[in-house]
């Protein structure tokens, strides 16, 4: 049976009829206003244009994301690499470049003599310096700069225009700092600062003009003035062009003169500062103040004394010593011929330095004083002891004789002394041993206790503790020339510390040439006391002054020239043979005279040698002795020591056989 559904069945689409075909010729009938006007008759409808097909813009859209991310990944790697990986290595090149760090140069400290007189100061000075980087071709516009600025420079800074050139130009051509010159005066960095702003005003209304100067400045420094010239150089010393001492004093306390230097960072572009970058400063410490025991006005008279003795003898060099016997302080030490420390390029490289300490020489009659010393103590003879001394005494290999010629002497050995004889003094210190080893081992004894053969205890640069062999190395002459003063070799300073030894009741004081410095604080400090060592004893050292009182006193001594009016006077002459040190044989002589007053109350030892006299007299008595009496009479006025008024021992020194 079949089921009827409920559902309509679909209907389905019954074609209608189809419309008959236009006729050929027919007008289209319009439908108004707007319809689309009918084909023109007869015409054929043009060919329809297929419309432009596109690609895709996906690929190149991927590509070009592609590489904007390859971009902004090297990017981003670059920025890890500057910020995280190489931060510390940029940073510090940045600063590099960016800040500069100058030395804040120190105040040297001045030095005075023992009443406060300024002898070497410091006054303010720059360090011409420069920015090399600055002169580039890239920077000035020119190839040239270095060789324009070094033109300007080199007549102003007295210096060779090819030597700035190669600052200016250095082979480090990242360098940002080069000094040009140190220690100019204000008016040498005056006459660059109105040279550059010359320059820089010019090249503001003239575009050919270009500013060499730009990349020149100056650090502040100072330089090193000596008030008096030649006065004590010798003792000063000189400051180099590094602001280090160069000798003397300057050299010796350059630490404590020179202080510590401070620094300055800051930042800079083109060559100035920036005021808003901050900057970091250590500021320096200045050095500290020297104080000598040397006075100046007696330091004066003694090498004015020196200078013209040593002009007028036509002598190679003269030194003169003043020293206080109970201190051991130096009051003067004078050379001749000297240098002037404000102007080293016209001083004498020999002269440039400490004489009266750094020669050795053989002292000759001077050094009988120790030798009359050993006999005295040894008690081996008194003043009044009898010695004949015969015109010739033949001992080892020599035949000895006196300075003149002369018949046969009766002499104490007072009159030994007085009348510097040679003979005597050979004959007096062969009785310090049984034997002549013996004796020479005693005398040597006493040459080292005098500080013969060591330094003084100065510790000066360039000082020599001169030459004295131990006894048994000694020649066969040697035994019988050194008790004589010849065959070893001295300084000046050693020879008027063993007078100063004498005066002090036999008790030898180190000299000493520094009282005390001064701190920036103003603090004095003392300098250490210098060490005493007993020589002989208070009763030989007396009776030496009295004996040598009669080198000057006595019509037969050697000093007469040496005598001061008012004043008991002690001193003794030498005339030695002088080792010549370019050939090292004898050729002319050493003169010098020794002594101190007042001879019963001593104060100050003056010591004066001259070398190689060439014109008049060379005996020591003759030159030297003039020298000793004007530099003591002038220190004697100086200090305001009066005579004792005591009457002298008058010593004989002769005797009737």
């Amino acid at each position: 049976m079949t089921e009827v559904s409920d559902r309509e069945p679909p209907r389905r689409r019954v074609p209608g009829p189809a419309k008959p075909p236009r006729p050929r010729g027919a007008v289209r009938r319009q439908a108004g206003p707007g319809a689309r006007p009918g084909r023109r008759p007869g015409g054929a409808r043009p060919p329809v244009t297929p419309p432009l097909r596109l690609g895709s813009p996906r690929p190149r859209l991927r590509l070009v994301s592609l590489a904007l991310t390859l971009v902004l990944l090297a990017f981003v790697v670059r920025l890890l690499q500057v910020q995280a990986v190489d931060a510390s290595a940029y940073t510090a090149r940045a600063e590099q470049n960016r800040y500069v760090v100058h030395t804040l140069a120190a105040e040297r400290g001045e030095i005075t003599d023992r009443n406060g007189v300024a002898l070497a100061v410091s006054e303010d000075a720059y360090d011409i310096t420069a920015d090399p980087t600055m002169f580039s071709a890239k920077q000035l516009k020119i190839g040239d700069g270095p060789e324009q600025a070094a033109a300007l420079l080199a007549p102003i800074l007295r210096q060779d225009q090819a030597a700035l050139v190669k600052k200016l130009r250095p082979e480090n051509r990242n360098s940002r700092y080069t000094r040009l010159a140190a220690r100019q005066t204000p008016q040498v960095w005056q006459q660059i600062k109105d040279l550059k702003t010359a320059l820089a005003k010019k090249a503001e209304t003239d575009r050919t003009t270009v500013n060499v100067l730009s990349g020149v400045f100056a650090d502040p420094s100072s330089q090193r003035v000596y008030p008096n010239g030649e006065l004590a150089a010798g003792i000063l010393g000189w400051v180099n062009a590094d602001g280090q001492g160069g000798g003397g004093i300057e050299q010796k306390l350059n630490k404590q003169l020179a202080g510590k230097d401070g620094k300055v960072r800051y930042a800079q572009a083109g060559g100035r500062e920036v005021p808003t970058a901050g900057s970091t400063e250590t500021p320096a410490v200045p050095g500290a103040d020297v104080e000598l025991t040397i006075d100046r006005d007696i330091q004066w008279a003694a090498q004015n004394a020196i200078s013209e003795q040593v002009k007028q003898s036509k002598a190679d060099r003269g030194y003169v010593i003043v020293q206080d016997t109970r201190t051991g302080q130096i009051l003067a030490m004078a050379n001749s011929p000297g240098f002037d420390p404000n102007d080293l390029a016209k001083a004498d490289g020999d002269a440039m330095g400490n004489a009266a300490l750094q020669d050795a020489y053989e002292p000759g009659s001077t050094a009988k004083v120790m030798s009359m010393a050993a006999v005295l103590e040894k008690n081996v003879a008194t003043p009044l002891t009898h010695v004949v001394v015969p015109n010739r005494l033949h001992r080892g290999d020599r035949l000895f004789q006196d300075d003149i010629d002369h018949a046969t002497w009766y002499l104490t050995l007072n009159g030994v002394l007085a009348k510097s004889s040679n003979i005597g003094t050979i004959l007096a210190t062969g009785e310090l041993g049984k034997t002549q080893p013996e004796a020479n081992k005693v005398l040597y004894s006493y040459l080292r206790k005098f500080g013969i053969g060591g330094y003084t205890g100065l510790g000066f640069p360039g000082e020599t503790p001169g030459i004295l062999a131990p006894p048994q190395k000694w020649s066969t002459s040697q035994q019988y020339t050194i008790p004589f003063g010849q065959g070893f070799s001295i300084n000046a300073m050693q020879a008027a510390s063993v007078y100063s030894t004498i005066a002090n009741g036999g008790v030898r004081v180190e000299p000493t040439l520094v009282r005390g410095t001064k701190g920036a604080d103003g603090r004095f400090t003392p300098a250490p006391k210098p060490k005493q060592t007993r020589v002989v004893s208070a009763k030989t050292a007396k009776t030496l002054a009295q004996m040598l009182e009669s080198v000057v006193d006595d019509e037969q001594g050697t000093g007469v020239k040496a005598r001061i009016p008012g004043y008991r006077v002690a001193g003794k002459t030498g005339t030695a043979n002088r080792v010549d040190p370019a050939t090292g044989r004898y050729r002319g002589y050493t003169s010098s005279f020794a002594g101190f007053a007042p001879a019963d109350n001593p104060r100050i030892t003056v010591y004066c040698a001259i070398q190689n006299a060439t014109s008049g007299s060379y005996f020591g008595g003759q030159i030297c002795g003039p020298i000793y009496k004007q530099v003591m009479e002038f220190a004697l006025k100086t200090l305001q020591i009066p005579p004792t008024g005591a009457k002298a021992a008058n010593l004989p020194v002769e005797y009737k056989p």
